[in-house]
């Protein structure tokens, strides 16, 4: 019998080295979240508060996003990998001294957590147009499972270490050991090798109407050779907003998060069911226990059959646990509550990814990426944003619950108004259409 690990994908050396740095600087991230949750409610008690640390984030990964996708795609990228780590790993000590100073306050949190937010904007688009130019589109599926494995490890272990040390030494040695992870990823980071912009297709291939779908018309023949700024940065949305089952799914994910997540409220929660630091790093670790376990059983068989069906029912299925943990006054039902949700964001998660790997042209996956994070990438933080907000005018339960029917809401109305996604069945058939997709870009550095 192969071995768990004898994936063909693992035998690429520098995704080896992806995945490593994934899971050490998602470790350390996943850390400094609970620390800055906990000590935050502490200072306030205030559920808005939790949600600005959201909404800080998310208002510079949005602002910065398209402009990190097209350095993405015109820049060297284990550089911005680099120095978007380089950056996180800044904002970790700065965190730390803050607390070392007393005294402290939320505004600089804030400050300091929006800086870590640009620096991620930079890190989502360079990493994952790394991981698709270095690996091969038929092992798609399995790359994107492992990201995925490495990501929910990390955040089971991250918040449970990260929860534990401030409950027993405090936030100063919690803040230095989260530093300390994410110095680890820049050495694997700084292992992986040069990888320099895709040129653009040229000519323009010929003869492949056939695979494409007509929705990409408009961007047959278009030469964008010493396009500006906004115009480069526009194709990128224009080709997502192009595909109705791109946009369909990214679309069904964002709003999910932005309703159904719950990560931003759980520091309320732990106070409520008296369990202190420790126990609301079991609750942050409770979902990404449920998303590991699902995410190593789809390395083995993804979610590929029906994959749009399959899609809609894991969003459901999502939303339906969300309700349920909003209801429920028992610690042990929580936790089974978020693994059981974590696993079905899970398979969301792959089969959103392979769906825009298999879609997206080489030479336009920084920008495509960058849209994809605006959706994806900060709707976490979105959705903190608004659960801090719901909870501070509707309470608690009620806001949580409201968050869990809105995303049952969403998976109806994708039904009805994304007909391509719900009847997709091969996700291998958009990479097809890909291929015959070319837009000239410039050359020339940012």
């Amino acid at each position: 019998m192969p071995s768990f690990f004898d994936a063909p994908v693992l035998r690429i050396r520098d995704f080896r080295l992806l995945v490593i740095n994934k899971f050490l600087l998602t470790f350390g991230v996943q850390m400094i979240g609970v620390i800055v949750g906990w000590q935050i409610y502490q200072m306030t008690h205030d559920p808005l508060s939790l949600g600005l640390i959201g909404f800080a984030e998310a208002a510079a990964f949005i602002a910065f996003a398209l402009w990190a996708g097209r350095a993405a795609d015109l820049t060297e990228k284990r550089f911005l990998i680099l120095s978007s780590e380089a950056v996180v790993l800044l904002c970790a000590l700065a965190l730390c001294a803050l607390t070392l100073k007393g005294n402290i306050r939320t505004l600089p949190i804030y400050l300091v957590i929006g800086l870590s937010g640009m620096a991620r904007a930079f890190l989502w688009s360079s990493s994952t147009a790394f991981s698709e130019l270095i690996v091969p589109k038929e092992i798609y599926s399995s790359a994107a499972a492992w990201h995925a494995s490495a990501w929910e490890i990390a955040s089971i272990l991250g918040p449970a270490a990260g929860g534990l040390l401030y409950g027993v030494s405090g936030p100063k040695t919690a803040y230095l050991a989260a530093a300390l992870f994410v110095a680890a990823s820049l050495y694997f980071a700084a292992g992986l090798k040069k990888l320099h912009p895709s040129p653009p297709p040229s000519p323009l291939l010929e003869g492949r109407g056939d695979l494409l779908d007509d929705s990409l018309a408009p961007f047959q023949g278009e030469r964008v050779q010493g396009k500006g700024l906004v115009q480069s940065l526009s194709e990128g949305i224009r080709f997502v907003f192009s595909r109705q089952i791109i946009l369909a799914a990214l679309a069904l994910d964002m709003f999910a998060v932005l309703f159904g997540g719950v990560v931003a409220v759980l520091p309320i929660f732990a106070e409520i069911l008296r369990v202190g630091p420790a126990g609301l790093g079991l609750l942050r670790a409770s979902q990404g226990l449920g998303a590991i376990i699902m995410a190593i059983l789809q390395t083995r068989r993804p979610p590929f059959r029906n994959t749009g069906r399959t899609l809609l029912i894991a969003v459901g299925v999502f939303g339906l646990c969300i309700i349920a943990f909003g209801l429920s006054k028992n610690f042990y039902l929580c936790m089974v509550l978020l693994a059981l949700a974590g696993a079905a964001d899970n398979v969301s998660v792959v089969i959103r990814a392979s769906i825009l790997q298999a879609a997206t042209p080489d030479h336009m996956r920084g920008r495509v990426s960058a849209v994809n994070g605006i959706f994806i990438g900060s709707s976490n933080e979105i959705g903190m944003f608004e659960s801090g907000l719901a909870a501070k005018f509707m309470g608690i339960v009620p806001s949580v619950v409201f968050g869990g029917i809105m995303t049952l809401i969403t998976v109806g109305a994708t039904m009805g108004l994304a007909p391509q996604l719900r009847k997709l069945k091969n996700i291998a058939s958009l990479g097809q259409a890909a291929e015959g997709f070319s837009v000239e870009i410039e050359r020339n550095p940012m």
